[in-house]
Parts: structure tokens; sequence; C-alpha cells
């Protein structure tokens, strides 16, 4: 019997690892054991997430919470020793790019436990975001890289993987958004809001480059307050994002918009039915990028670089960085029935995790 680890920690986490349970399910031989670090501490977004994405509830639960970078993937660490100790897995695997990856990677790559990485191989090519911090540590540390998109291979040969580690597999995010795709469809989310397909904006915004400096902040509310005079613009709203509106005392522009939504944190599928169906979405997300050029939903991305540049060169992902003449003038591209056409990148099939669990199931002792 193999016994793996499957690690997530953080929201996005939860729908690239659901595939991957699913398709273990499938092999007699394989124990998959869902490990939940407690990165993300919301537990009302959590069971969500889990609700919608039909993933068992952890089978270890690690409760760790928020904290800085540098205690947190402490706190982390410490706990995932004492798992690994316990349960003497054969492998772990991680996905993404949050502090869980990377620390859990550590622990595992000390104790002499293999390591695959999902999402490998992404670089932005800026270490001021703890995100390519993760990225870098975790797949110099892994056994196993599955890649989503040809950058990666090219990335990975660069800093010296060896190829026989590499996998080209597609993208596990996109195999939740196909599956679950019709029963987001069944979200009743936009007759709850009185929203029209295709007459409004969505909104996501929480990096730290952008919500954590005041001056950024405003350059963003800045493009908002003249986008939102021509379209509804919806904004389900992060914590970080709110806590700093209101630290930066911008609570009366936010009010002073009419036609700007603000939601609560929305479950996946009520999400993933607000996307489908948007004019345009403004984010700084990664996911978000590739989950639009799926969709063929035009993508401004509010950050001066992307780690998935797949979705620039192939899909409907344009960067504009949290410029506030660069952001009117790509929605307005938009409004006026100019928007970047794309295509779905290669492998973005809904198979990236049934080709994964292979892999795994025929190179695993």
């Amino acid at each position: 019997m193999i016994k793996i680890l499957n690690v997530v920690g953080a929201r996005p986490n939860f729908m690239k690892i659901a595939p991957i349970q699913r398709a273990m399910t499938k092999y007699d031989n394989i124990k998959p054991v869902l490990v939940h670090t407690g990165q993300h501490y919301d537990e009302r977004m959590s069971k969500l997430f889990f609700r919608d994405l039909q993933l068992p509830r952890p089978d270890i639960y690690l409760n760790v919470g928020s904290a800085s970078h540098a205690v947190q993937t402490a706190k982390i660490m410490m706990a995932f020793e004492q798992v690994i100790e316990q349960e003497k897995p054969d492998l772990i695997i991680v996905v993404g790019d949050v502090n869980s990856t990377a620390a859990c990677s550590m622990v595992a790559a000390k104790m002499n436990t293999k390591i695959a990485h999902v999402e490998a191989g992404l670089r932005s090519f800026d270490r001021s975001m703890p995100e390519e911090i993760n990225r870098l540590v975790t797949d110099v540390l892994s056994d196993f890289l599955f890649v989503t998109e040809k950058s990666g291979l090219e990335n990975l040969n660069r800093e010296g993987i060896a190829d026989h580690k590499v996998h080209f597999v597609g993208h596990v995010m996109i195999d939740s958004l196909i599956h679950f795709s019709s029963i987001a469809e069944k979200s009743e989310i936009l007759r709850q809001l009185n929203l029209t397909p295709g007459e409004y904006a969505l909104v996501t915004l929480h990096r730290p480059a952008n919500v954590d400096h005041k001056e950024n902040f405003i350059r963003l509310i800045d493009a908002f307050e003249v986008i939102e005079k021509q379209i509804k613009i919806v904004f389900p709203i992060h914590p970080r994002a709110r806590k700093m509106i209101e630290r930066f005392e911008l609570e009366s522009r936010i009010e002073a918009m009419q036609n700007l939504m603000l939601l609560e944190p929305l479950g996946y599928l009520d999400f993933m039915k607000l996307m489908h169906h948007a004019k345009m979405v403004l984010t700084d997300s990664g996911g978000i990028q590739e989950e639009t050029t799926y969709l063929g939903i035009p993508c401004i991305t509010m950050r001066e670089n992307t780690e998935r540049p797949i979705t620039v060169e192939v899909g409907t992902n344009v960067l504009v960085g949290n410029n506030t003449g660069r952001i009117i003038a790509e929605a307005q591209k938009v409004l006026d029935g100019k928007a970047k056409k794309g295509q779905i990148p290669e492998l973005w099939d809904g198979k990236a995790a049934e080709r994964i669990v292979k892999i795994l199931e025929n190179e695993l002792p």
C-alpha cells in the first residue's frame, strides 16, 4: 500500500487537491491522507470550500492559524514533523505556492520523505513576492515536479532540475473547473444579487503589494470609480483588503460608489458562477488568470508580472500593474467590444489529476 499525504493550507489549494484526492480513490493500492495545516484560518470559508469541492473532512488538521511568514512557516514545520513521524508516508503532495507548501516540503526533505509538487516551475522572477520564494524552495526539494504550462519546463531546465523528475501534465485547477461547471451553473448567486449575465465586472484583490500600501490601493480605487460609472462592479472582499480599507480610512470612497457591490467572501461554486458570467474580471490573483483563460473571460491583472505567462501569451489575460490609466483603458476596451481573445492552453483538458496519480502509482515502490 502506498501512503500519500495530500497537503492543503489555504483556499487556493483546495481546488487543486480535490481532483487528485478523487483520482486516488480509483487505485486500491493508494491510501490518501488529507492534511490541512489550517494556514487559512477562516473556519466558515474552509468548510464552504470543502463542501463545494466534495472533499472529505481532513484526516489531520494542524490548526496553525495566521501569523507572520516566519512564524507561520515555523509553526507548520513543527506540527508537520510530528505528522510524518506518526504517519510514515511514502510521499507527500504539496500544491501551489503558499507557506504550507514550502514548510511541509522542507520537513519532508529533511526526513527523507519523497515530495511531489503540483504546479511546479512557475516563476514571476520577482523575489519580493513571498510566493516566489516558496516556489523556488519547493521545486529544488521535490522528487516529482508536475508542470501546468510550457514555461514551467523551461524554468526548471534552466535551474538544473533533472529531466526525469519533471512531468508536463496540465492543470488540476482546470480539472476542478471542468468537473464542477455544471454544478456551479445551478448556483442562485446571480438571482440573489439581481445580476444579469455579461452586465457586471468582477473584482478580487488581496496581494500585499496592492492593498498594504495606501498609495497603490488608492490608484486602484481611482480606477474603480471611473469603471463603475459604466458597469456594475461586484467585489467579494478579501479580509486583508477590508482591513486595509478601514486602516487607510477609505470606507467613504468605497461607500460612495453606488454601482459597486461589496460582498463577503464566497464559496467556490458561487464564485465560479459569478466569474463565468462576468463581462470582465479585474484581479491580482494567480489562479483566476488561468480560470478566466479557460473560460474565455477577459482578465485584467493588476500586477506588473505573472508567474503564469501562458495566460498572457495565448489566453485572455492583460497585465496592467496598479496604473490607474492602464486599468481604465483595458476595461474600456472590453466595454467597447474590443477585448483580447484567447485560446485554451495545451493539456488543460480536465485530466491532469489522472495523469499525476498514474505517474505516482507507476514510479513509487
